[in-house]
């Protein structure tokens, strides 16, 4: 599937470096995710699948931020960075050598396999529901 060009517009407004890193994760998870649709949301590319926000990347002070929304019940290490509310996780990179293409294909199936409902997160009042 070919990337959303809004994402490459994104990308290609970052640093050198920051573009590598932006290009190599949007690609994999491009190809690991081929159902998903993709577009700017937030100021930031993110990946839907259903409706339902899945994984998605932004540049923050710490570098470039890759969250999974449902991330924290991956039980993955790499995944350090959690979200206090939600059930979000994030890992920062700052050069492209950081990215383990092996290790992020795992995070991306389960990403697919384990979904808490942000879709309907307005309309439950806050409250998550597990999907999947």
């Amino acid at each position: 599937m070919e990337l959303n060009a809004t994402i490459n517009q994104y990308n290609a407004i970052r640093s050198s470096e920051d573009e590598k890193i932006c290009n190599q994760l949007a690609k994999l998870i491009n190809t690991e995710l081929h159902e998903a649709e993709s577009k700017i949301w937030h100021a930031h590319p993110v990946w839907f699948i259903e409706g339902n926000p899945i994984v998605g990347y932004s540049k923050q002070k710490p570098g470039i931020r890759l969250m999974f929304w449902s991330g924290a019940d991956f039980e993955e290490k790499g995944l350090n960075v959690k979200g206090e509310k939600f059930k979000d996780a994030s890992v920062f990179y700052n050069d492209l050598s950081e990215i383990n293409p092996a290790e992020l294909i795992i995070w991306l199936k389960k990403a697919r396999d384990i979904q808490w409902d942000y879709k309907n997160i307005v309309k439950r009042k806050g409250l998550l529901e597990r999907l999947r």
